[in-house]
């Protein structure tokens, strides 16, 4: 097996024009539905390329010039090796989440048409890119529904900055975190303006942070931190009052059961809660708790008994 590098091609930006020069001197490429370590594997499904097909496969596999700058840090997979005229390996490559292509350069490359080349291989028996593909697809759609939840959620006056914040990163995750910060500046000055009233804005941020507690795709996204940093920065007893009086509803005990477990609130202040806030919210968990809630309250947060 030729591993990157060991072909001479890791030099200088990938380009269309690069790759084409490699299948030009082909015989035939095979592709292995895994990665490298694979290959050898006689339980990867794999097919053989020659002839016409080559140049079909030259067009599907069209990058964008001059690449990512960056790499991939997982194996890739399929892989696709490339042997001339004498059966001399002369290039292998891993393709990495259906749409990039590593081997051909000094970074990875986005194809001009990953699903195409998706489905190029489906047809031909490789099904397993268009699989991932689909469950994607649902993955995305499930995180896309989510994230629109919590912006319809935005209280009065911060929905359009909230978009902001929960802009999905792109493949530039420095840049991405710049904008994310500053997004995050100007929510939270929004946020003083909009309510001034130390109680009544921590109440609002309290029912703007549960709605995540019910969402079955799990954990906190970066757009929920972004609320649970805001209350991390209210004064602590302020938040035990803004609980402790009135009636909090239950989207706002559900905001509170994540920050009084949250690692920043517990390594500050601790995870003994004062009476009868904290009875509130055991009642709350064992009423209609989710598991999660549950869980952390067996385990000792919010002062709970551990054999509740």
């Amino acid at each position: 097996m030729i591993y990157e590098g060991t072909t001479g091609m890791n030099a200088g930006a990938p380009t269309t024009a690069r790759l084409r020069d490699v299948l030009n001197r082909a015989e035939r490429v095979v592709i292995a539905e895994g990665s490298p370590d694979e290959v050898e594997s006689a339980d990867v499904a794999r097919i053989v390329v020659s002839g016409a097909e080559i140049a079909d496969l030259a067009q599907l596999l069209a990058l964008v010039d001059g690449g990512t700058g960056d790499r991939c840090r997982c194996n890739g997979w399929p892989t696709i090796m490339v042997h001339d005229v004498t059966g001399e390996l002369i290039a292998c490559w891993t393709l990495h989440h259906q749409s990039g292509l590593r081997g051909i350069g000094d970074c990875d490359a986005d194809l001009q048409d990953g699903p195409a080349l998706t489905e190029w291989l489906a047809e031909r028996g490789l099904t397993g890119s268009r699989e991932v593909q689909a469950a994607l697809a649902v993955q995305d759609a499930e995180e896309e529904g989510r994230r629109l939840r919590w912006l319809q959620a935005a209280p009065t006056g911060l929905h359009d900055e909230a978009v902001e914040v929960s802009n999905p990163p792109g493949r530039d995750l420095g840049t991405w975190s710049d904008r994310l910060r500053e997004a995050e500046a100007r929510l939270a000055t929004l946020v003083q303006d909009g309510y001034p009233d130390a109680i009544e804005r921590i109440r609002v941020l309290l029912a703007w942070s549960g709605i995540s507690a019910r969402e079955s795709t799990g954990g906190l996204k970066w757009y929920d931190m972004a609320i649970q940093r805001l209350l991390l920065a209210e004064d602590p007893d302020l938040v035990i009052a803004a609980l402790a009086t009135g009636s909090p509803s239950p989207v706002q005990l559900d905001g509170a059961t994540q920050l009084f477990s949250s690692f920043d609130w517990t390594g500050a202040y601790g995870k003994d809660l004062p009476e009868p806030l904290r009875s509130m919210l055991i009642g709350h968990i064992q009423a209609d708790g989710t598991d999660p809630m549950r869980f952390r309250m067996r385990h000792g947060y919010y002062g709970a008994d551990r054999s509740a």
